[in-house]
């Protein structure tokens, strides 16, 4: 099994010595049980990973030797995902599922048929939660580069992403296209669109396409939207070798 991942700063990853102190240090001494000569990973999050062993525990830090060094370079292409707000806890399942796929950003997505709306008042507050969510489930899978969460990004600002990709997609259950037939490129970024419950608007799909948001279908079932974006991550993440 592989060793479990904590968060740490980046500062602190470049000595041969890292206390990991803090929540991280608590979970790892009191919940993980980390005893002296077990192997545990430290990442910034950012790309950076330090391979560690465990020299000494208390009940709120470890204090680990830094045994190796190294730092995973930028996903090519990078995939970005753009995701219209589920209902309810499936945002967090969307972020968790897509974190654990590979998805190296995801764009929540205020479109018009969302059931759920995230207020001005509590819109930091979704936000933190979806980055928190990103952030557990990429130590969970083991990730170096955990994925950005952008800020809550109208249908404007999604079709400003779509016209600066590498290459532009829509999941839409009409589109003749499938997913799986799509050429991805070797570099830049791929943008994936993913719509809410009731589906994406006529004026809403005409302004993602004249963006350059080539509509595309994952197969002949209707997929909920918290669950579409990673089986689309899939597909493309096998397409570009990542996988």
């Amino acid at each position: 099994m592989s060793p479990p991942v904590f968060l740490a700063a980046a500062a602190a990853l470049e000595g041969d010595r890292v206390l990991l102190d803090g929540p991280e240090g608590r979970h790892a001494a009191t919940v993980r049980r980390l005893r002296p000569g077990e192997r545990v990973d430290l990442t910034d999050g950012a790309g950076l990973l330090a391979e560690c062993v465990v020299a000494a525990a208390d009940r709120a830090s470890l204090t680990l030797d830094v045994v190796a060094r190294h730092r995973e370079p930028p996903p090519a292409p990078r995939l970005v995902v753009v995701q219209a707000l589920p209902k309810g806890d499936r945002g967090e399942l969307a972020v968790e599922t897509m974190t654990e796929a590979g998805v190296d950003e995801i764009v929540p997505w205020s479109a018009a048929r969302c059931v759920t709306r995230w207020r001005p008042d509590r819109r930091e507050k979704a936000l933190a939660r979806w980055r928190g969510t990103a952030r557990e489930a990429g130590k969970q899978a083991r990730r170096p580069r955990f994925p950005d969460v952008a800020d809550l990004a109208s249908t404007e600002e999604v079709a400003r992403r779509l016209a600066a990709a590498a290459l532009a997609l829509v999941l839409h259950e009409e589109a003749d296209a499938p997913l799986s037939a799509v050429e991805p490129p070797a570099d830049g970024e791929i943008v994936l669109v993913v719509g809410p419950e009731g589906g994406i608007t006529g004026e809403e799909l005409a302004e993602l396409g004249a963006a350059g948001g080539r509509p595309t279908r994952l197969g002949p079932t209707v997929l909920r939207t918290s669950t579409a974006g990673v089986a689309a991550a899939a597909v493309l993440l096998a397409a570009t070798g990542r996988w």
